[in-house]
């Protein structure tokens, strides 16, 4: 099954938590934060409204950083991704 997000929307896939700090120490599942960080899987066509087009910036395959409390967690064929409005990512990495 695939995703295809709608008007300015994007599906994006986490990166793996760090499973140590720095230092070494070993991070159980419970202690690991989930990451703001992720790549983008689909790219919905863009928003328009009152006849103005906004294109989208990000492209499939970008590794963005988005906001905490972003989009919707979705499960699909065990796998976790977020659907996300396009304002809600933060920054390209480069």
């Amino acid at each position: 099954m695939k995703l295809r997000p709608l008007g300015d929307r994007v599906v994006l896939k986490y990166q793996e938590a760090e499973e140590k700090t720095q230092s070494g120490i070993i991070l159980p599942d419970s202690a690991k934060e989930k990451p703001q960080e992720a790549v983008v899987i689909a790219v919905g066509p863009g928003k328009c409204e009152d006849g103005k087009c906004q294109t989208m910036q990000v492209k499939e395959g970008d590794h963005v950083i988005f906001s905490e409390y972003a989009g919707t967690e979705v499960k699909l064929d065990g796998e976790e991704y977020i659907i996300a409005g396009q304002n809600d990512i933060i920054a390209i990495v480069e």
